[in-house]
């Protein structure tokens, strides 16, 4: 294992706002890549405060949120509205390996960041724009945001409903994440093309795009001409063997079994049921779903009557495929995730570092840079503008011209 990390010497300029973007740049950091986030003068990226918006947890004192998704990074506050910045921002794009935006694109083209404009400062340049529905179609222009763009129109907030119930909104950021590791892959594709052909690329993902592959299963199935599935119902499922169970203390167990001629006798068995074993209702594959209410029913009953501890007693000892639906505060001290580090702590120089999450890609032969504290606003103007070339006069220069913070 390397003790260099892999993208050290990458320069990296994150313009992006919210999660998708700069948590792409986040996992370019993670491999050691030099990342300067630009930042408006006085109120930074309006993520600095989405954890103060319900039903977001409340901690006091740590801005967990911005802690995630901006690790490790440089803060330069810079007024991209001053015709004084667009000589730092032109700096800042000669100096780039990587420039990450989510500009709409009208927005873009008014500040003069297109791809073509900032490509023939630096035909080296990796440009990589994120937006909530794509670059073109009758809604480019729409602000876009994971709830509505991910979840809602890809059609995934409705299919993981149950039935006569309202949608639920889901974890804040969670289609912005997976779209930020999409934007990942596709900056070091463009990097390797770059390795071959000496030139630059553009890379586009799009919250929309991210939920629609995440659909792609079902939603193939609707390209080709099947029935869209509904959302279900819980008391006559398709499929009682593919759903979920409250257990006596009020907790579920979901239940997964592929292989069912030969798991659904043995769980039935294990679970108390041995004469349901022998009932030529429940005898194999379209039996079981003719007769799928029967079966919920029965297995609501049975599960019940006892506490998850003791039904994954007893399907662990079978050897049946079940998952157990566990709660955020089981999660961050569940063994399987500590045992494989997903969670890193922060240097931050206190004997009791704050736990932070990895983001999932890995490789065993390099090692990750260890997560630092997420800057505070313009901490490192005038260190970058130095990089830059900016003497003290001219840093002085941009201050007066109110084009830095």
């Amino acid at each position: 294992m390397s003790n260099t990390p892999l993208l050290e010497g990458l320069h990296v300029v994150d313009l992006a706002s919210f999660i998708a973007g700069p948590a792409a740049a986040t996992v370019l950091g993670d491999f050691g890549a030099d990342v300067v986030k630009v930042e408006p003068p006085r109120v930074g990226d309006a993520y600095r405060s989405l954890s103060r918006i319900p039903p977001n947890p409340r901690v006091d004192g740590v801005n967990y949120p911005w802690q995630l998704d901006n690790r490790n990074k440089r803060s330069i506050a810079l007024n991209l509205k001053s015709p004084g910045a667009r000589p730092v921002l032109e700096s800042l794009v000669r100096w780039a390996d990587v420039l990450v935006t989510n500009f709409p694109p009208r927005t873009r083209d008014k500040l003069g960041l297109d791809y073509d404009a900032l490509a023939a400062l630096n035909p080296r340049l990796i440009y990589a724009d994120v937006t909530g529905f794509g670059e073109e179609g009758p809604d480019a222009q729409l602000p876009g945001f994971d709830v509505t763009a991910f979840w809602a129109r890809s059609g995934l907030m409705d299919l993981t409903r149950q039935r006569d119930v309202p949608p639920a909104m889901n974890v804040f950021g969670s289609g912005d994440h997976s779209t930020a590791i999409t934007l990942f892959a596709g900056i070091m594709t463009a990097l390797y093309r770059r390795e071959r052909t000496g030139r630059g690329a553009r890379v586009t993902v799009s919250l929309l795009a991210e939920g629609a592959w995440a659909a792609g299963m079902w939603l193939q199935a609707v390209l080709v001409g099947a029935k869209s599935p509904r959302p279900v119902d819980r008391s006559d499922p398709p499929n009682a063997l593919g759903s979920m169970y409250r257990t006596a203390d009020d907790r579920w167990i979901v239940l997964v079994f592929v292989n069912e001629d030969k798991q659904v006798p043995l769980f039935l068995r294990a679970i108390g049921h041995p004469e349901a074993a022998e009932n030529p209702r429940y005898a194999d594959t379209p039996s079981r779903r003719a007769h799928a209410a029967e079966i919920a029913a029965l297995l609501d009953r049975t599960f019940a009557k006892r506490s998850l501890a003791e039904w994954r007693e007893v399907l662990d000892a079978a050897g049946l495929t079940y998952g157990v639906v566990q709660t955020l505060e089981e999660c961050a001290q569940d063994p399987q995730l500590l045992a494989n580090r997903v969670f890193v702590p922060i240097d931050g120089g206190g004997d009791d570092p704050h736990l932070t999450i990895d983001s999932p890609v890995r490789l065993d032969q390099e090692q990750k840079v260890r997560p630092g504290p997420a800057p505070d606003l313009g901490e490192h103007t005038e260190a970058v503008l130095h990089d830059l070339g900016f003497d003290t006069a001219g840093i002085e220069e941009l201050r007066r011209a109110e084009a830095i913070g």
